[in-house]
């Protein structure tokens, strides 16, 4: 089978497409026919060798894959060929079939296609647990959400709404705020021309934003922290802009507000049943039409590198997909 290889720490332009043996299921596993790889910011940094995790070469970027059983292994019962399936599996989704446990694997309705599908899981699945487990959300407070067109922040707006909050979204062009805006978000502030702390502080009448969504980092993040309400919850998603920021705590102190980490990979492993639950919920919200997992476009599984670089140049509004 084909697969898309990072043998060492390098750019997208350096992966390389490659034959590889079939994976075979062993006990309790099932093998996926991938229809549909989703990628992610966190690919370009796992693949320089800048991410917290770092699997062993030679490993495939994509951590999210959506596609058909083709075999299963020993033990499996409730996974038979034909399901049409979505998984997570933290790498090796450039490729055209994966083993993984078929206890993290979930069937998908036949009105969801693969593309959407396999965007569902890590952005919405993030969002889902930074708001319903991270955030203590009240109804009719706000949340801002930074870099609210990219994935993880179109989540949220989705999910803010859904949740009865009331989404401003922060993005820094007049495209992404309207597209922002067709997802859930009922407010809006460009910060490439209008300083974020003075905007926010505007949009909540002085108050300052309950809840902040962060997965951009960079400059932005002490802006928006001077911005809480007080008792908010500044919610650490990711460092899309870079630079992770070093926040002043004098702020903390001053604003009542407390800073939370939200990280999603290592939830998943120490809750698995609660993860399991959480995706069975996105897949059904997904058919149903409740949330979008919206689609900036495709690539076939040879032009990677170019699906990479468009995640890079922060160009994508929804996800970027592979097909294998």
């Amino acid at each position: 089978m084909k697969a898309i290889l990072c043998s060492q720490y390098c750019q997208p332009d350096d992966l390389v497409l490659a034959d590889v043996p079939d994976p075979v299921a062993g006990p309790g596993e099932a093998v996926i026919a991938i229809k549909a790889a989703a990628l992610n910011f966190f690919d370009i940094l796992m693949i320089q060798g800048k991410y917290q995790i770092k699997p062993p070469f030679p490993f495939s970027p994509a951590a999210e894959v959506a596609g058909v059983i083709e075999s299963v292994g020993s033990g499996v019962t409730d996974l038979k060929v034909g399901d049409r399936v979505v998984a997570s599996c933290g790498h090796n989704g450039a490729r055209e079939k994966i083993a993984l446990p078929a206890a993290g694997i979930v069937k998908i309705p036949d009105n969801l296609d693969y593309d959407r599908a396999a965007g569902i899981i890590i952005i919405y699945g993030t969002a889902l647990h930074a708001l319903e487990d991270r955030a203590s959300p009240k109804p009719g407070e706000t949340l801002a959400v930074l870099g609210a067109a990219g994935g993880t922040g179109l989540a949220a707006c989705e999910l803010g709404k859904l949740m009865g909050l009331k989404v401003i979204a922060c993005a820094s062009s007049e495209e992404k705020l309207e597209f922002a805006k067709a997802h859930g978000a009922e407010l809006t502030l460009n910060y490439a021309k209008e300083d974020l702390k003075e905007g926010l502080r505007k949009l909540t009448g002085g108050k300052g934003v309950d809840i902040i969504f962060d997965p951009v980092g960079g400059a932005y993040a002490e802006q928006a922290l001077r911005s809480i309400a007080w008792e908010g919850r500044f919610l650490v998603i990711g460092f899309a802009a870079g630079d992770i920021p070093k926040m002043p705590l004098n702020l903390a102190l001053l604003k009542g507000c407390d800073i939370r980490g939200v990280f999603w990979g290592a939830w998943t492993r120490q809750n698995p049943e609660k993860n399991r639950a959480n995706l069975e919920k996105l897949v059904k919200w997904t058919a149903e039409g409740k949330i979008s997992s919206h689609v900036d476009r495709t690539f076939p599984l040879a032009q990677t590198a170019d699906a990479l670089k468009v995640l890079a140049g922060r160009q994508a509004m929804g996800k970027v997909i592979l097909h294998p």
